[in-house]
């Protein structure tokens, strides 16, 4: 609607309200006069025809030729009112069609933005990104490597045989054919050339929150492209298009399989630092018993001549003693031997270890983990280093012929729990201890002791400072800024 419109509605309006004002007081005279009409018709009965009486007949007269006129204005302008009303009324009719279709042009732009519009903020995209299924799925990254280089050398193949991009028809340029190809020839160039340039920018950013948009913008350029080029008649092929998203699909999924690859190794990598400690663990474990074993063999033969040169029954009764306990300690540090060998054999015996860090995670998160340390509370020690603000504390410390497998029991069972379900390596999972120690029971026939309270000693001596910390009164700082500071 325009401005015009507006002041010709209000100019309506203000036409109308004097039309309504005037028609009033046209109706107050005619009630006027018809009062007027009555009081004479009583007064011609009782009074008898004068020089006064005559007058006010003519002036009766005259107010009934007053009276015909006003009611032919009365009906003028209710005419004219319903006129103006009527025309008011289209105006408004007119108006509320206009804004209908200014409303529908409005969603119809809204919808067409909705289709065009291609997200690439992170913290947007965080919010809506679902999970991508793989299109390949190969077993490692060099397959993936070898077929991303398959794909470039088709496309670089389409581009050779003219194939990418062509012309559907002849052009003439100037009445020369060889002019046209000439142009044509540039242009698809330069139509490939932004095509390309506008795929490798957008697949050299693709990340797991961003793909579906990258696809979406790879497919807008090959639109637009496509439709600036309709005018010279060239196209570029929909089997070049697909060709650059398969190139998507694999820069992606070759990016999470090396990931996958890393993080393999890292492990890998773990486990053999950690097999690494359990032998330096054993080998000086080794080292100490065959000291012990070579000072309690040494003590017993010095023990034994001495009692060979005793010459009294307290002394000898003495040294009996004394051999005694060497020989205890002997079978003490043969036992321990056999253990250390058993161990060093047995690469599957080891301890399963269930602890919790309510100070980190929360109550009810715990973490399931296995190790062959010969002492498990280094390991233990390790995982509570500075990456974490509190210790964890140990609810339960199984020992196993074959840790692995217990463990793996116990993460089957709580799969569904896992606070990382994408990095299986964080053994985390959002359980309670008494279901863990039910598990535990039922695949485990020894006897197994649980912790159930957690002590977290740092984190409640922390959480009780805190409280007393907000007990205190407001203490405000000047800061030299003229603002007193909290």
């Amino acid at each position: 609607m325009s401005i015009s419109d507006i002041f010709r509605i209000n100019e309506l309006k203000a036409n109308l309200a004097q039309i309504q004002e005037e028609r009033d007081s046209l109706k107050k005279e005619l009630a006027d006069y018809q009062q007027v009409r009555k009081e004479r018709d009583a007064l011609k009965k009782l009074v008898p025809e004068t020089d006064l009486y005559r007058q006010l007949k003519s002036t009766i007269s005259l107010l009934e030729k007053h009276k015909i006129e006003i009611a032919q204005q009365v009906k003028n302008l209710e005419s004219e009112f319903a006129k103006k009303t009527q025309e008011l009324e289209l105006v408004y009719e007119l108006q509320e069609q206009e804004l209908k279709q200014q409303l529908r042009n409005l969603n119809k732009q809204i919808s067409d933005g909705k289709d065009e519009l291609i997200i690439l903020e992170d913290s947007i995209l965080l919010q809506s990104f679902g999970f991508y299924t793989p299109k390949y799925d190969f077993e490692n990254s060099e397959i993936y490597r070898i077929k991303l280089e398959q794909i470039r050398n088709q496309q670089a193949a389409m581009v050779k045989s003219h194939k990418a991009a062509y012309c559907i028809q002849s052009v003439t340029l100037n009445n020369s054919v060889r002019e046209g190809e000439l142009m044509i020839k540039d242009y698809l160039k330069l139509l490939l050339r932004s095509f390309n340039n506008e795929c490798d920018a957008s697949i050299l950013k693709v990340k797991f929150n961003n793909i579906k948009s990258i696809e979406k913008k790879i497919t807008k350029a090959f639109e637009i492209l496509n439709n600036l080029g309709q005018r010279m008649s060239i196209v570029i092929s929909a089997d070049y298009l697909n060709l650059k998203l398969s190139e998507l699909y694999l820069c992606y999924e070759y990016q999470i399989k090396k990931q996958e690859e890393k993080e393999e190794q890292r492990r890998i990598r773990e486990q053999m630092r950690e097999e690494a400690k359990v032998q330096k663990e054993i080998e000086e474990m080794k080292a100490k018993i065959e000291k012990e074993e070579k000072h309690f063999n040494q003590a017993m033969s010095s023990t034994n001549e001495l009692l060979q040169k005793a010459k009294t029954d307290a002394e000898r009764e003495l040294l009996r003693n004394e051999l005694t306990n060497i020989q205890e300690k002997l079978s003490g540090i043969e036992k321990d031997k056999q253990d250390i060998l058993y161990r060093e054999q047995q690469t599957r015996a080891g301890y399963v270890y269930i602890i919790s860090n309510i100070g980190s995670f929360g109550e009810n998160v715990y973490k399931i983990g296995v190790t062959r340390r010969l002492d498990p509370q280094e390991r233990v020690d390790e995982l509570g280093d500075a990456s974490v603000p509190f210790y964890y504390d140990v609810h339960a410390m199984i020992f196993s012929d074959d840790a692995p497998s217990l463990e793996n029991a116990l993460h089957k069972a709580f799969d569904d729990r896992r606070l990382n379900k994408i990095n299986l390596r964080r053994e985390f999972f959002h359980v309670k201890l008494e279901e863990i120690e039910e598990l535990v029971k039922r695949n485990f026939n020894k006897p197994v002791e649980f912790t159930k309270l957690a002590e977290a000693a740092q984190y409640r001596q922390s959480v009780s400072v805190q409280a007393d910390f907000a007990k205190l009164p407001a203490v405000f700082i000047n800061d030299g800024t003229g603002t007193p500071s909290k």
